[in-house]
């Protein structure tokens, strides 16, 4: 009897500790296979269409941080997956490849968009499934949205710096020139908001849909105001054209822009002067002569050695890379609630402008700012440079995103300061 019940007892641990085997085993593999799974990082960018020569750069800067990090050992030891597929320039094709990102892929983050009307496509997607979203372009500013982190420069670090030297410099009187959607109309906006501040008037502004290609009567509108510089919010391939016939007209003025020579390089593209004494406040061009820059540049080529120009969206998209991957190391996980904690937490990058920091409150960088200029020739020089310049205008205008969600952009017109500058300017 003792031996049969010894017997049970033998078979029944046999199989219990059987059982916890195999378990431990599907557990290991499922450990395993969960460690080794790769870190899903979507890259939608335009790689043709009109804004491909923009987005490819932008590819590229986030392909070659992709490589540093998978060969310094990856995210929490976990390789970095991207996946690039192309948009094509159209918008219904962003908002498509969004939601394919999400449901199907389960990408960790997504990093997209070119121009603003590319962003606002896609902004409600993020919203709705409480997306992580990097625009890493410089843009006329103001998203404050929970889930949507800005690596690109903004108005207070770009058209701020550039209208006040250009008054300084040049004179009161300014004409703009914008593309008509919301970027050009909002920078328009800022410019006209600040320049009581430096004592500026605006003599003339238009907003030129971006199919436009030839701008004959534009420029004689602009010579017949004759102001003593004009701020430049054109974009895009056909807009681009607007350099060399201007230089075809010998029609000559000072320039300032947010946007020129740092994202399309018409420096190099266009046979001088017809960039000459254009101004962009810029926090990265390929020309900074920084030996940290220097480096990275080296580094870039020897991955893309045709690369045409190393742009400033391409080195913000290298840099979110590297944020993000910062951010996943201290939340020691991709859970995004907790990935986004970690970006809202007060981290920075050494960035190949200069060190960059991440704003908890407003979601955006404070940046390095170099005053750009093109000679005759089409050699850049910086005339002016700002070490940091936080993003404080969203924080005026109360936004603090730690502590209450929002999913809004703000306008100049919304902050009652630019309202009491231009009554003050009336007086």
């Amino acid at each position: 009897m003792e031996v049969r019940i010894l017997n049970k007892i033998k078979k029944i641990t046999v199989s219990f500790l059987t059982v916890i085997f195999v378990i431990t085993l599907i557990l290991g593999f499922a450990i395993f296979c969960y460690a080794e799974e790769p870190i899903k990082i979507a890259v939608i960018e335009d790689q043709s269409g009109n804004f491909a020569l923009h987005g490819i750069p932008k590819v590229h800067g986030a392909e070659l941080a992709v490589a540093e990090i998978n060969e310094a050992g990856g995210i929490l030891g976990r390789e970095i997956k991207l996946l690039t597929p192309d948009p094509q320039s159209d918008n219904s094709r962003f908002q498509e490849l969004c939601l394919k990102m999400i449901l199907d892929e389960k990408v960790d983050v997504i990093m997209s968009g070119f121009a603003s009307a590319e962003r606002e496509a896609i902004r409600p997607i993020m919203k709705k499934y409480k997306q992580l979203y990097f625009y890493n372009n410089q843009y006329e500013g103001g998203v404050a949205d929970k889930y949507t982190f800005c690596t690109g420069a903004i108005p207070e670090q770009q058209i701020l710096p550039v209208e006040e030297y250009m008054i300084k410099t040049y004179g009161p009187r300014f004409y703009i020139l914008a593309a008509d959607y919301n970027f050009g109309q909002l920078s328009a906006q800022w410019s006209e908001a600040v320049a009581p501040l430096y004592g500026g008037e605006v003599v003339g502004k238009e907003f030129i849909p971006l199919e436009v290609s030839q701008f004959s009567d534009v420029l004689s509108r602009v010579q017949k105001a004759d102001p003593d510089w004009l701020m430049m919010y054109i974009t895009g391939e056909n807009h681009a054209a607007y350099y060399p016939q201007s230089n075809a007209a010998n029609v000559h003025y000072p320039m300032g822009s947010s946007i020129n020579m740092a994202q399309g390089y018409e420096h190099l593209r266009y046979s001088p002067p017809a960039l000459q004494d254009m101004h962009v406040a810029v926090n990265y061009m390929e020309e900074i002569p920084t030996e940290r820059n220097k480096e990275f540049v080296k580094r870039w080529r020897s991955m893309f050695p045709d690369e045409p120009y190393i742009s400033q969206q391409a080195q913000n998209a290298y840099v979110a890379i590297y944020l993000y991957a910062k951010a996943v190391e201290i939340a020691g996980t991709t859970d995004q609630s907790e990935v986004i904690k970690a970006l809202e937490s007060g981290i920075g990058f050494e960035a190949p402008e200069g060190y960059v920091f991440m704003d908890p409150a407003t979601h955006h960088l404070t940046h390095s700012i170099r005053l750009a200029k093109a000679d005759a020739q089409h050699n850049i020089e910086f005339v002016a440079y700002w070490p940091a310049i936080e993003p404080w205008w969203l924080r005026r205008v109360g936004v603090n995103l730690v502590r209450e969600e929002e999913f809004h952009q703000y306008t100049p017109d919304e902050d009652p300061y630019f309202k009491w500058l231009a009554e003050r300017q009336k007086k």
